[in-house]
């Protein structure tokens, strides 16, 4: 969507002046893709027929976050960054929340079985573990990549879902 008006032939200078900052860019670049990524996994839920596939589904969309390291990366720096400017780490806390309220994973829980919706306090505990996790062995894959496979990467991610979610590996195929 936001690079639709350069698609279109504007100028760069006509697609920034809709934003002040290069940080105003980030953050709809943020929303865009948070959006983008929930209707996806909406999407292949609610095409679904049992509570499994919805799970496997579920594991397999985090487990593809994996794959596209340019932009995990990049939202790691643009944490780095807030942390170093104090108002924008707030802006970018608040952001993320504001998506996560957007995203409100409800909309997925409702559609796992009632066993794994889990209560507010265990979601955002399990999230920021699955996000954490997730940015950490992207970041040592790429910064020495000899030190962990790809295999390695998912093999961890895929563990981590599992425990955070509660299934034994013999509830997913």
């Amino acid at each position: 969507m936001l690079f639709r008006s350069v698609e279109a032939g504007h100028t760069r200078g006509a697609f920034y002046a809709h934003f002040k900052t290069k940080e105003d860019l980030f953050f709809a670049l943020l929303e865009e893709q948070a959006a983008k990524y929930l209707n996806n996994i909406r999407e292949l839920m609610e095409s679904s027929a049992t509570d499994v596939q919805r799970l496997e589904l579920l594991r397999n969309s985090y487990l593809s976050r994996a794959s596209d390291k340019q932009w995990a990366i990049l939202v790691l720096e643009f944490k780095l960054y807030a942390l170093r400017h104090g108002k924008l780490r707030a802006k970018l806390a608040e952001a993320h929340r504001n998506i996560r309220t957007k995203m409100k994973l409800e909309t997925i829980a409702s559609l796992l079985p009632k066993e794994f919706r889990c209560g507010t306090e265990f979601h955002e505990f399990g999230r920021a573990a699955l996000e954490g996790m997730l940015n950490g062995v992207l970041i040592e894959r790429a910064y020495d990549p000899t030190s962990i496979s790809e295999k390695q990467v998912l093999f961890i991610l895929e563990k981590m879902f599992d425990l955070v979610i509660g299934l034994s590996s013999a509830q997913l195929p």
